[in-house]
């Protein structure tokens, strides 16, 4: 094993063009955890985030999910405050689309004017000239999907946004939006133990857009003692979390997973995952011991 492999693992996730122009690493960093209880207000420790968002990006990280949401606005000032001005290759992705009230409170809103506003927020507070993939954080049933898409290609065509993709979509709802605009990611939940999105993943694959799972280190109790995910984790001395990484990053070239944590010694143990080897035996072994896919999103 190379120096580099040691100490830039995420190098080793693979490459994915988001776009079909913008590359990154395929295992990437979730800034969500970057902010306090609740996904509200200031992290309980903010050095230590600081020290999270630099050492990601020196173990080989060039993809950062955030939000402004997240926060909100702490995640995205975090990144900023700890990174800029960033290196090259890096890409910093952000969302809009939902209001905050509180602690755990999320409430779609895309209106047209908001996230317009949200995303010259999210410019500033990032202290970017444009986005490189700004994405819708839900669909708002009250607002016409033509209209909140529409306020991305607008965005996109003055240039404060380079690519756009969804999250929490189904098959039916991609399709629709793709007759507006261009989509390069999707963002669903997705992880060994909850894979409702396995059609949006398999059509993502097969269309070439990024499919970035959230929540990805979820296992439930499929890592409990003597089950197939602890007997692999101890056959390739890795923990469970690194096997379900590695397990994403196995099943599609598109799979962009983004861990995030709000402590450096969790982020290098996720950034190892990179370093798995699994066959296709072990993720049907590991698909097999996991809950059903579920009905197709």
């Amino acid at each position: 094993m190379n120096t580099t492999q040691i100490d830039q693992p995420a190098v080793k996730s693979g490459t994915f063009k988001i776009g079909g122009d913008v590359p990154v690493f395929r295992l990437g960093f979730g800034a969500m955890r970057i902010t306090g209880k609740g996904i509200w207000g200031e992290p309980a420790d903010r050095d230590e985030c600081i020290a999270v968002l630099r050492r990601a990006v020196e173990l080989g990280v060039t993809l950062i999910d955030t939000a402004d949401s997240y926060g909100p606005f702490v995640s995205e000032e975090l990144i900023a405050e700890a990174l800029h001005p960033y290196p090259a290759n890096l890409v910093i992705a952000t969302k809009a689309g939902l209001q905050r009230s509180g602690p755990d409170q999320w409430e779609p809103d895309g209106r047209p004017a908001y996230l317009r506003e949200r995303c010259e927020g999210s410019l500033v507070r990032l202290k970017l000239d444009r986005i490189d993939l700004f994405q819708l954080h839900r669909i708002d049933p009250k607002v016409p999907m033509e209209d909140q898409i529409g306020a991305l290609l607008a965005l996109q065509s003055e240039g404060k946004i380079r690519h756009i993709g969804l999250s929490e979509v189904n098959v039916k709802e991609i399709e629709a939006v793709r007759q507006l605009a261009k989509i390069a990611t999707v963002q669903n939940l997705y992880n060994l133990s909850d894979r409702h999105s396995e059609a949006v993943l398999d059509y993502c694959t097969r269309e070439n857009i990024g499919f970035i799972p959230w929540f990805p280190l979820a296992t439930g109790d499929l890592a409990g003692p003597g089950s197939p995910l602890s007997k692999a984790a101890k056959r390739l001395d890795a923990t469970p979390g690194q096997v379900a990484l590695a397990w994403l990053l196995k099943k599609s070239p598109v799979m962009l997973p983004i861990p995030g944590t709000s402590q450096v010694e969790h982020l290098e143990s996720n950034a190892h995952a990179a370093l798995l080897k699994i066959d296709d035996a072990l993720v049907k072994e590991l698909e097999k011991s996991a809950a059903s896919p579920g009905p197709a999103r």
